[in-house]
């Protein structure tokens, strides 16, 4: 009690912003990520350990970085190539960021949609990281108490990026299995509806395309509904648009901002884009986070708000000369949507072969994996209970539905780029053993259920269950147990 009362004492001094639970971490989500911290895989000095597969990174591609960084070192300011333009990068910079910078992110974003849209250097904000750029446009764009919708299931880090700080709520628009979790108008107005009857301000609609934890795109008929949508309530739709260049099959990715150019009768100044260098080119260490704001007085205020987390000027330097270079551009974005396909196609389909499905998909850093029937109850904790095996007997972070608020439980979110092509084969080599493991003990279970409800004859019985539990016949000599 006395230790109690002294946290109690010491939570008092502080603000109630910095000490409340609003960052999340307490989640299934991050207390995966906790356990292999405490137990990281390592193919030599730890083979037992917990593999990473609920961080979504693509580290698929650093051959094509690393050899472009060796080739071009005067993109760097702290190579002997390079030291010349050390002071002009060191010195201060307004939070405008490099012109050049923002020409090449201007550009890169052009690229990853197929030179289909052009963007405009002058919209381009910068922020620290997708979740910079986040919180700042609900800063901007909502007050303490109003909500934006979300579909369903979403990213666990919206919860910190949008509501933490900001005051900000997500109100769930619930999408379900029954038609692959797409977003559909009646979901949206229906929770709209429901907001309004709890008399909560809906301020905005934030969508995720391509859908992280889905690895599905958003097609044009369901954008040009969310975009009427919108309009017609009158509330800004956020797009985060960070894993545009992680398609690898068709159909091919459609940016809102295609959509702002065709729908001439849609207001502009309620349109604004989530952009990041994290996903795309794999460099989340960098903070690389962008807001492409249609709305100029969102620009002017975002800009301002950008002084707390900007890009260092370094990092811009660099990068501004990695995305001008337009031959190793494309040849980055086609090489890493093809071994993306591999990597996803490879997990996929050694999953299937041992029964488990995984919602169909062509984008991301990964796929949605289906265990309901794995479940000893459907429910939310039967979910977690599956996932607490998976983590600490099977020693594979996946991460629970649940974290990302599905509807329905039995659904993991599985990350396939972060890793090795060793460690990709080992890890699905657990998943596989372990799902045959659990099948093989749900058939016994069954086979002796079966047999206890039996309404045969009382010598006919006797027999048969003689000869099941003989050494040749028995369940526990099949191959499917010993494996």
């Amino acid at each position: 009690m006395v230790s109690i009362s002294k946290n109690n004492q010491k939570q008092q001094l502080l603000s109630k912003i910095a000490t409340n639970d609003g960052h999340g971490e307490n989640s299934p989500y991050f207390d995966g990520w906790k356990a292999y911290a405490n137990n990281p895989f390592h193919l030599t000095d730890n083979p037992n350990g917990v593999i990473q597969m609920g961080l979504a990174e693509n580290q698929l591609c650093f051959d094509l970085i690393q050899e472009w960084v060796v080739n071009n070192p005067k993109a760097s300011i702290c190579t002997v190539e390079g030291a010349e333009n050390f002071q002009d990068i060191a010195i201060f910079q307004d939070y405008h960021g490099l012109p050049e910078f923002r020409q090449a992110v201007a550009r890169f974003m052009e690229k990853v949609r197929g030179d289909r849209v052009t963007f405009d250097p002058n919209r381009i904000v910068m922020s620290g990281g997708a979740t910079g750029a986040h919180e700042m446009l609900a800063f901007c764009l909502a007050d303490p108490g109003d909500a934006f919708l979300v579909p369903t299931p979403y990213y666990p880090g919206f919860d910190r990026d949008l509501r933490w700080r900001t005051g900000v709520q997500l109100f769930p628009v619930v999408c379900e299995s029954c038609n692959d979790f797409k977003v559909t108008k009646k979901a949206l107005e229906e929770a709209y509806e429901k907001a309004q009857q709890s008399n909560i301000k809906i301020k905005g609609l934030l969508i995720n395309n391509p859908s992280n934890p889905l690895g599905t795109l958003l097609d044009k008929d369901t954008l040009r509904d969310i975009v009427t949508f919108i309009n017609s309530r009158n509330i800004h739709l956020v797009c985060d648009e960070i894993y545009a260049a992680t398609v690898f099959d068709q159909p091919r990715f459609i940016s809102v901002s295609e959509m702002v150019e065709e729908m001439i009768e849609c207001n502009k100044d309620l349109i604004h884009i989530v952009y990041s260098l994290s996903k795309d080119l794999g460099f989340p260490g960098f903070r690389v986070g962008i807001v492409y704001s249609y709305n100029d007085t969102v620009v002017n205020i975002a800009r301002k708000m950008s002084s707390f987390g900007l890009v260092s000027t370094q990092t811009q330097h660099m990068l501004a000369s990695m995305l001008s270079d337009e031959i190793f551009v494309e040849k980055f974005i086609a090489e890493s949507s093809e071994r993306l396909g591999k990597r996803q196609g490879m997990f996929t389909k050694g999953l299937a072969q041992v029964g488990i499905s995984t919602l169909k998909s062509n984008a991301g850093l990964f796929f949605w994996m289906d265990l309901r029937r794995l479940l000893k109850e459907a429910t939310f904790d039967g979910e977690l209970e599956l996932w607490r095996i998976i983590i600490n007997e099977v020693k594979l972070n996946v991460s629970p539905g649940c974290s990302f608020h599905c509807s329905e439980p039995g659904w993991f979110r599985v990350c396939f780029a972060n890793m090795d092509d060793e460690t990709m084969r080992i890890a699905l080599r657990r998943i596989r053993n372990f799902v045959l493991q659990t099948k093989g003990l749900n058939n016994i279970a069954a086979i002796k259920k079966q047999c206890s409800r039996s309404k045969l004859q009382i010598s006919l019985s006797f027999r048969r269950l003689d000869d099941f539990n003989s050494p040749a016949h028995s369940p526990m000599n099949s191959p499917l147990v010993r494996t």
